[in-house]
């Protein structure tokens, strides 16, 4: 039988739009859906209208072991070695950042309409803490691995076909520290955005786009317990004054729309603004009575390549988890 993405034993993780009864949607990277079921089999279902060669990667996962690599498509079938409960996981991996992922119609969206199984069974809730990266293309996992490019190196623009197995939102410092503390992720980064300018695709700057799992479409996920900004790369080129403002900008959105949660202001990875952005934090928490952490990643990994490549990523996690730790114990 067909069960919808609304039913009980769907559970989805990230910024998803839910306004169409047809499917759940999202063209964010690290969004992620999980189904439980009774039996052997389960087919998940998706509508592919719209997505564009080469399709976007997913990762698939049955019962928390090991995950294999597909292309969306309209049907993926999972099969247990056994009867009994299990629980699929699916988690938009990475896809090509030049793909139209905020004004329709999308390219670069999984849009999962359901399940297709004997027994489905609720899945519950999952009550762990949540985190929020809120960044660029490196906070989605761009160009991690360079071995599938042409000639194997990294490149300003990306052969096409191949690019789709260049970028791995899993392999990210933002995924593995999620992992490490045990907090259930929720993922806002896109290409070529920062605070001063728009990004790929014609992403609004971080500030404007912030509110919105797309265009015409705010974001309903509940406030996460903590929420990590990493920007500043693709500022690099503004001026100090430029970034600032804009930074004090996207702060003033978010504080407002998670009155709860703690903020983390993590420097950018490349170096750029470290020293500025903390003293602003500083000036800013006095300004506002509130409590905006910063953490310096100066020198903690190469600033080439822009995009950290797997060890670097795992270099800048190693960094923050025993730092997010503190925050989150203390």
């Amino acid at each position: 039988m067909f069960i919808s993405y609304r039913d009980s034993s769907v559970r989805l993780t990230g910024r998803w739009d839910v306004t169409d009864e047809r499917y759940a949607e999202t063209t964010a990277t690290g969004s992620y859906i999980e189904f439980a079921f009774e039996g052997k089999t389960a087919v998940a279902c998706f509508d592919i209208e719209g997505n564009r060669f080469p399709f976007l990667h997913l990762w698939v996962q049955l019962d928390g072991g090991d995950m294999f690599e597909c292309p969306i498509d309209a049907y993926l079938r999972v099969m247990a070695k056994a009867e009994g409960r299990h629980i699929c996981r699916i988690i938009y991996k990475g896809g090509e950042e030049v793909y139209r992922r905020w004004y329709r119609p999308l390219h670069g969206k999984v849009s999962f309409k359901g399940v297709d199984t004997e027994k489905p069974v609720a899945i519950g809730e999952d009550n762990r803490k949540t985190i929020e990266f809120v960044g660029d293309s490196i906070t989605e996992g761009v160009l991690i691995d360079v071995d599938y490019y042409c000639g194997g190196e990294p490149q300003y623009e990306a052969d096409v076909i191949n690019r789709i197995y260049q970028d791995d939102v899993c392999a990210t410092y933002a995924w593995l520290t999620a992992e490490r503390l045990d907090l259930r992720p929720i993922f806002m980064g896109y290409g070529a955005v920062g605070v001063t300018k728009a990004g790929m695709s014609n992403v609004p700057k971080a500030q404007k786009s912030y509110p919105f799992n797309f265009d015409g479409s705010p974001i309903t996920h509940k406030s996460a317990d903590v929420i990590v900004i990493n920007h500043g790369a693709n500022d690099r080129l503004k001026s100090a004054e430029e970034y600032i403002k804009g930074y004090g900008e996207l702060l003033d959105v978010i504080r407002k729309m998670n009155p709860s949660s703690a903020v983390v202001s993590l420097s950018p990875f490349c170096g750029a603004f470290h020293e500025e952005l903390g003293e602003f934090i500083k000036a800013y928490n006095a300004d506002n009575g509130c409590d905006v952490k910063y953490v310096d990643s100066f020198e903690w990994i190469s600033p080439t390549p822009l995009h950290p490549l797997r060890d670097g990523h795992k270099a800048v996690a190693d960094r923050l988890v025993p730092i997010l730790k503190d925050i989150i114990d203390g």
